[in-house]
């Protein structure tokens, strides 16, 4: 079985921290791709208009960039450690 370490100082991941960061990047993804759906989705569900579903189409892709961002941050503060 794979294991991954750190190179610098071997220690492992630990599942929960492993969990964690593929359910952050599945989120973001999940946020962007609600989004891009909004905002070209000609017939969406909600009556929304047209200018309401792109700008809220917008919020959810800047919001899931934002989450992206705190993953990565957190990654890198977890990889100096």
């Amino acid at each position: 079985m794979l294991e991954r370490t750190d190179k610098r100082n071997g220690r492992q991941k630990s599942p929960a921290k492993r969990f964690l960061s593929i359910l952050g990047l599945c989120m973001f993804g999940f946020y962007f791709v609600l989004g891009l759906i909004i905002i070209f989705w000609k017939d969406f569900p909600l009556s929304l208009d047209k200018t309401y579903r792109i700008l809220f189409g917008l919020l959810l892709i800047v919001y899931s960039f934002l989450r992206f961002a705190r993953l990565w941050q957190n990654q890198t503060i977890e990889r100096r450690r």
